[in-house]
């Protein structure tokens, strides 16, 4: 299950959230920080999912952006991967200006 969708600049701004499950705007706000503190500071080179409170967190990074989402441990992280390729490419079509260069992969 897919518990949230964040797109975070390479700067740490904020661009896009979308949340399933139920967290207060605090819990947010809390969650955002400490995600994109951990994100944003790993190496290129490093796999592309990291474990966080008990959830994994697959993150792909997209020219400037990172498109980050949230999953269950038991979910499967590589699929994961391919929806966030999807989602790119969906975005490409319809705005014509998402880059698909591809960083780091596991």
């Amino acid at each position: 299950m897919i518990h949230f969708v964040l797109l975070v600049s390479r700067q740490g701004k904020v661009r896009l959230t979308k949340w399933y499950s139920p967290y207060a705007q605090k819990e947010r706000s809390k969650v955002i920080r400490e995600l994109s503190g951990v994100i944003l500071n790993r190496g290129p080179k490093l796999c592309n999912f990291v474990e966080w409170r008990g959830y994994k967190v697959v993150y792909k990074r997209y020219a400037s952006l990172y498109f980050c989402m949230c999953i269950d441990q038991e979910d499967n992280e590589l699929e994961v991967l391919e929806i966030i390729h999807h989602y790119v490419e969906i975005l490409d079509r319809y705005f014509g200006s998402v880059s698909t260069k591809k960083t780091s992969t596991c």
